[in-house]
């Protein structure tokens, strides 16, 4: 059930006139390129860049007429270099990205083309910018999360299964954001539980990892962002459901495919503010115009069909605080 859906996002953005956005430009076809760490045989993937492209045509930038449209989808972290390389070869007017590791890819590679991230932490902890409120360089997007929100996840957590005494903080070492990890720290010791870092690099590792940190009682996982891959998802689900472990991430879909819950904020709405950035580029906007996002909304979802098949009695006080509940 879906009691709340409205998400709203700090910026000039929302303010943008719509006259301005129906006006077109000279008439020259612009070219928009896309990047993702994943493939489009990963669903969520998928729907997002059709939610962003949906949304570029409903402001005015339609293939074959005034827009051409370069996908790259790297499928994982070694190939990702490779297609950033790619693209800033192909000097295109603005380019979307849709995670940290794949905007620093294209950072480290161009300062002259625009740059639109979303699925981003806090872009100025890892380095893509300096001033949020007027990016000085090239970099400029929608971030998703708040370091705040990694004592957050250990909250409900703990609200959700409350024996819980360690948590598994499980992630691969070449995407994570790390700057949640202090939060998370000083959240476990004031509510005492041990945080467990559960780095893996394949699903061999990822497997003897959590089967190791299960062996002890009362644990649960928590998904660092950025999400893990497709295949490594429908695993960390199955490993949850055998070890009757309570697990939380930062996006909803993971929950939808059988994870217990998440918290965080909503990833489509924020392409939709992508699309609304790289319009008001290719129509002459600077990036420097262009401030950096933040959600003031996050949703907590939580599948209750999960949670009764790993023997979890979730509290009816902490059930009514989900925004969405998959029964």
């Amino acid at each position: 059930m879906r009691r709340r859906e409205v998400i709203t996002l700090l910026g000039a953005a929302a303010a943008w006139p719509l006259a301005a956005r129906a006006q077109q430009p000279d008439g020259k076809v612009r070219r928009i390129a896309f990047l993702d760490i994943y493939d489009l045989t990963d669903r969520v993937t998928r729907e997002r860049w059709d939610v962003m492209r949906a949304e570029l045509a409903k402001l005015g930038w339609t293939e074959g007429r005034n827009a051409r449209f370069e996908d790259r989808f790297a499928g994982d972290s070694a190939r990702l270099g490779i297609s950033a390389d790619e693209l800033v070869r192909l000097a295109p007017d603005v380019i979307a990205v849709a995670s940290g590791p794949a905007a620093q890819a294209l950072a480290r590679r161009t300062s002259a083309i625009p740059i639109v991230f979303s699925n981003v932490g806090d872009p100025a902890a890892i380095g893509l910018l300096r001033n949020i409120a007027r990016p000085e360089g090239n970099v400029t997007g929608i971030a998703s999360q708040y370091q705040s929100l990694g004592g957050k996840w250990l909250e409900l957590l703990k609200e959700a299964a409350p024996g819980l005494t360690r948590v598994a903080l499980v992630f691969a070492p070449d995407m994570v954001n790390d700057q949640y990890f202090g939060v998370i720290d000083s959240a476990a010791a004031t509510l005492g539980i041990r945080a467990v870092l559960t780095p893996y690099r394949n699903s061999a590792e990822l497997e003897h990892a959590i089967a190791t940190f299960a062996a002890e009682p009362n644990g649960a996982l928590v998904l660092m962002p950025p999400p893990p891959a497709p295949i490594n998802r429908a695993l960390i689900n199955r490993l949850a459901l055998i070890h009757r472990l309570p697990t939380i991430y930062s996006n909803k879909y993971n929950v939808a495919e059988g994870g217990l819950m998440s918290y965080g904020a909503n990833n489509l709405e924020a392409q939709r503010r992508v699309a609304s950035y790289v319009d008001r580029i290719l129509r002459g906007v600077k990036i420097n115009e262009l401030p950096v996002q933040f959600p003031t909304k996050f949703d907590l979802v939580i599948n209750l069909r999960t949670a009764k098949a790993i023997g979890l009695a979730i509290p009816g006080t902490f059930l009514a605080l989900a925004d969405e509940v998959i029964e």
